[in-house]
């Protein structure tokens, strides 16, 4: 699917957000259309069925949460990317734990926001299920045969090492918060910590430098990113 066949709701309150929104989403080739607030974006929703959604968090009435969780509620399975302001940790985490699929913070970089728009629509237009071997850059992962490679050397882990990664491997590219890995992982309300010293053993085994991560990145304060090259 081309860019140009690809429509962008946007959901954000300010005009000078949605214009800048507009224009550079336009200059990529994407369909662009607008909504000041809740009500306008659901109307919106109905009439266009986009293929994706842009939402700010802090909309007047009903916020960008609530309007989450309708959707979500609704089975509206539209890749949602978060607008939110950089200090906004918490409500970050909140909104991906209600289904939202990335988020980028303002200020923010066309060339990054792009990015995770791609990474989500590729989510949502493949739709084929685990790949057999998942590959990025030297890092290969077997998800048939649990076989982890870095360079072409097989990495031994150990089996929580493996089902973090794994996870990782079905979100790829995505954010996925501390809270989402410990439930999948443990199924409980493990300490983060725990986690922490899990990623940092993970790191040290496919890392060349697990100071500088190259796949695995920190998200600060909500999670981690695996990322795709």
């Amino acid at each position: 699917m081309t860019n140009s066949n690809v429509r962008i709701l946007v959901v954000d309150d300010e005009p000078p957000i949605r214009k800048l929104l507009r224009v550079g989403l336009v200059s990529q080739g994407y369909a662009v259309s607008e909504a000041p607030n809740a009500k306008v974006a659901i109307e919106l929703m109905e009439a266009e069925k986009p293929d994706l959604v842009l939402l700010d968090l802090g909309l007047p009435g009903m916020d960008g949460h609530e309007l989450l969780r309708k959707w979500r509620d609704d089975g509206m399975d539209i890749p949602v990317v978060i607008l939110s302001s950089r200090t906004d940790e918490i409500g970050i985490v909140r909104a991906l734990e209600l289904g939202a699929d990335d988020y980028v913070t303002k200020p923010f970089g066309m060339n990054e926001l792009v990015a995770r728009i791609r990474v989500a629509l590729r989510h949502k237009f493949q739709q084929q299920g685990e790949k057999p071997v998942f590959q990025s850059g030297e890092l290969s992962v077997d998800l048939v045969k649990r076989i982890v490679k870095v360079e072409g050397k097989e990495v031994k882990l150990s089996p929580k090492e493996y089902d973090i990664l794994r996870i990782m491997v079905q979100h790829a590219g995505k954010v996925l918060t501390h809270h989402f890995i410990l439930k999948q992982i443990w199924g409980d309300s493990t300490d983060v910590q725990y986690l922490r010293v899990y990623v940092r053993q993970l790191r040290q085994k496919i890392e060349k430098t697990p100071d500088q991560p190259r796949y695995i990145t920190t998200e600060t304060g909500v999670g981690y990113r695996l990322r795709v090259e």
